[in-house]
């Protein structure tokens, strides 16, 4: 391996948010494991090692101050390994398994749908991220957690905030301060509903964390603090792949009609779309002790930058690897909620919505195509996804 590291050393982040994929081509042919001077931090390319990577939390660890997911959020389930995440991760699953959420979930997600909908079906055409794609997933995590709907319009204002906080690897001292504020303002709303006697639903996650037996209780603080990454990632994941998949269904007609004539290949298509259009596209990892990859030494308390959209990329693991297949036999090997201790523990919930999504979508607005000409293609370095994304219809 050069010392130059020559395309690392050329690689400009902020360059990459229009299209990324060409240079983690690059980089998986002729340089897997890069040095990024301007970040400061190795990126990881290749399926095969992203995927070591992020199983293995002992040599490849996750809470470090100079992690952005840490300064913005401080500790919790996704920023500490070991038996501390595993017991607040046991705290949270409940709502979030498979059978809780086909049980308890699906039916109201359904009416949220509708209900959205409802707000647009006469008009012919809507800018659907604003009009619904932003908007369900945070009706979907108030109802989870027990808040109010009036509760949308102030989760919404933090998520933007926490968004650029995440995606501020130049750290950016105004992008970072307006984030650590809207954590302190989630965090004192929060404690609000939750101090507030009767205010939380017997059945919400809120409610159910509080009620816990006092052994295996979470504290007020690591409920806030788990809170605030459930709240993100359960907005951030559902609103991309919503728009990606129709976006990448757009760009593929035959693809469209036949998940329009079957919707059991609609499940398919959004697991295909995670892959091609990662929603995600890294996670960070710090090195716990010197350590060795893939020929390159890296010292302890390097950072990592595991890139999920590369790794799903990968030729080496799916065949015609830019090519948008939903029959692809290895389609469940994607990367897209990630791999290891900290697999997205909403990923069932992420889907279900999606899929719930699209089918109403479909079903209700006969005929709905994709503007494409009106439509921004997925951009973001961090976070993928069209900024603006107009859907037509026959009324």
């Amino acid at each position: 391996m050069s010392e130059a590291w020559p395309i690392g050393a050329a690689i400009d982040p902020t360059a990459l948010s229009a299209d990324p994929y060409a240079a983690w081509a690059r980089l998986r042919a002729h340089e897997p494991v890069s040095w990024v001077e301007r970040l400061g931090m190795y990126y990881v390319t290749r399926h095969e090692d992203v995927a070591a990577i992020l199983k293995d939390h002992e040599a490849f660890a996750v809470g470090a101050d100079d992690m952005l997911v840490y300064d913005t959020f401080g500790r919790h389930m996704m920023t500490t390994d070991g038996p501390e995440q595993v017991r607040m991760r046991l705290a949270l699953r409940g709502p979030f398994a498979p059978k809780s959420v086909r049980e308890r979930l699906e039916s109201g997600i359904a009416a949220m749908v509708d209900r959205l909908i409802d707000s647009f079906e006469g008009a012919g055409s809507v800018e659907l991220r604003h009009a619904f794609a932003c908007r369900l997933p945070v009706q979907v995590m108030l109802s989870v957690f027990g808040l109010p709907p009036e509760d949308e319009a102030l989760l919404r204002r933090w998520y933007d905030a926490f968004e650029a906080g995440l995606a501020n690897y130049t750290w950016d001292p105004a992008v970072r301060a307006r984030a650590k504020d809207y954590v302190e303002e989630f965090k004192a709303h929060m404690r609000a509903r939750l101090q507030a006697p009767g205010a939380l639903p017997p059945a919400s996650l809120f409610a159910a964390l509080l009620e816990t037996p006092p052994e295996s209780r979470l504290s007020e603080e690591e409920i806030l603090q788990n809170a605030l990454i459930i709240f993100f990632g359960g907005i951030s994941t559902v609103e991309a792949i919503t728009l990606n998949t129709l976006y990448a269904l757009a760009l593929h007609p035959d693809v469209m009609a036949r998940v329009r004539g079957d919707r059991e290949a609609l499940p398919r298509a959004i697991e295909e779309c995670a892959r091609w259009l990662s929603p995600v596209q890294a996670a960070t990892r710090v090195a716990t002790r010197d350590v060795e990859v893939r020929g390159v030494a890296i010292k302890q308390g390097s950072l990592i930058n595991c890139m999920l959209g590369s790794a799903n990329r990968d030729a080496d693991v799916f065949a015609g690897a830019d090519s948008f297949d939903i029959d692809r036999d290895n389609i469940a090997r994607h990367l897209a909620f990630a791999t290891g201790p900290h697999t997205c523990l909403g990923s069932n919930l992420a889907r279900a919505e999606v899929r719930i999504a699209l089918s109403r979508l479909f079903d209700r607005l006969p005929e709905c195509e994709v503007d494409l000409e009106q439509t921004e293609p997925p951009r973001g370095y961090e976070f993928l996804q069209p900024s603006a994304l107009v859907l037509r219809w026959r009324v």
